[in-house]
């Protein structure tokens, strides 16, 4: 039964990339050709070999990015929900609507950790609908704005071109009549001709 190939392939086209160089060197390639056949810099193919030489072909895998640790723990980001619960009002606000900047200042309050009201979109999609964008007003009335779209603004725009100034909004361009010459100024032979006078 034939050895069961361990190695896992690669992620992408770049960690396949710095892979087959590093191949390419094991089997005696000069940097040079490997840059030529990857279609890459020889500067890339050095560093990949350098590399490779210190950690082996693991050193070449993509490496997961972890990101900044979370300002918050396990247990804080638990509670926050049943924070919110208790409503905007409960924390001194007016009106109960959650938004990203109430959403950061509660947190300062609670927790002492300072979030910027820009931060809040990925808590707030996590609470999955506990905060409202803070441009949505809680007392719209989108049947009111519909009509007013349909039957207010088609009127406002359509009264515009019925009106007595509505040929003003049409500029037409004026062009000099045929044949009247209109004066450009003096031809260039004529004005050396004046200065040498």
């Amino acid at each position: 039964m034939p050895a069961m190939n361990t190695i896992p392939p690669p992620t992408d086209w770049r960690e396949g990339c710095r892979l087959r160089a590093w191949d390419l060197h094991q089997q005696g390639w000069p940097q040079k050709q490997i840059a030529v056949a990857l279609g890459v810099t020889q500067g890339a193919v050095s560093q990949w070999i350098a590399h490779g030489r210190a950690g082996g072909a693991d050193a070449l895998r993509n490496r997961s990015r972890k990101g900044a640790t979370p300002k918050l723990t396990q247990e804080q980001r638990e509670r926050l929900p049943d924070l919110l619960k208790r409503g905007a009002e409960a924390y001194g606000f007016v009106g109960d609507v959650w938004t990203r900047a109430r959403i950061a200042t509660v947190i300062k309050r609670e927790f002492g950790v300072r979030y910027h009201p820009g931060q809040m979109g990925v808590c707030c999609t996590r609470l999955a609908g506990v905060c409202r964008s803070q441009l949505s007003a809680s007392e719209r009335n989108d049947a009111a704005i519909e009509c007013w779209r349909t039957e207010k603004w088609s009127a406002i725009k359509n009264s515009r071109t019925r009106g007595p100034y509505a040929r003003l909004d049409r500029r037409s361009r004026v062009l000099p009549a045929a044949g009247t010459g209109a004066y450009l100024g003096a031809c260039r032979r004529a004005a050396n001709h004046a200065r040498a006078v």
